[in-house]
């Protein structure tokens, strides 16, 4: 119990930040590093027991994983690792699982953290990247040849369905998590107004 709370109180430190942008991002790409173990278990359990293809995802963990530690070099380059590791984790496992697995739809959410991660100063960093998402779909759709893994039918309708729901999740979680800074930052305001007027 005591390794599992020291454990908690050194991912918080890690991952800590006085910049809440930057916090955010630390806490999403340790999220989704701390979820890619359990990718292969998904797939063998709702898909198929041919996982081979899902511990190539793996190669990208420790780039999520590095995003706190950059942060602490440059807040920029860190927030924009994010995005761009889970671009090209993307167009990796649309090349091992082939494009029929629909795994491309995770270029949706990885275009939308590029877009909240960015404040208006920046934007041109944050319409390159979620630009770079777009191409990599236009681009490369159809493009990538035989998978590593040819599924039936049905195992990519079910493989389908996971992608799906992981990429709608973890959208959503970065829709809660910025509005969550967005209410932070509002609730400051009010307050630094009332004590203004008082």
């Amino acid at each position: 119990m005591r390794r599992a709370r020291a454990f908690i109180a050194a991912l918080r430190a890690y991952s800590d930040h006085p910049d809440p942008l930057v916090a955010s991002s630390n806490f999403i790409a340790l999220l989704v590093a701390s979820n890619q173990p359990f990718y292969p278990l998904y797939l063998w359990w709702l898909v198929s027991t041919d996982i081979a293809p899902a511990f190539g995802t793996f190669l990208s963990t420790p780039f999520f994983l590095a995003v706190p530690a950059l942060a602490r070099r440059s807040t920029l380059a860190a927030r924009a690792l994010l995005p761009l590791t889970g671009i090209c984790n993307t167009v990796l496992c649309a090349k091992l699982f082939g494009v029929h697995s629909a795994v491309e739809v995770f270029l949706i959410p990885c275009a939308v953290l590029a877009l909240l991660l960015f404040r208006p100063g920046e934007r041109v960093v944050a319409f390159a990247i979620a630009g770079l998402a777009f191409l990599c779909f236009l681009l490369l759709h159809g493009r990538y040849g035989a998978p590593a893994v040819a599924y039936t039918a049905a195992e990519y309708a079910a493989l389908m369905r996971l992608n799906a729901v992981s990429a709608a999740a973890l959208t959503t979680c970065a829709a809660l998590v910025f509005s969550n800074v967005l209410a932070r930052a509002e609730g400051s305001a009010e307050s630094g107004s009332s004590q203004k007027s008082g």
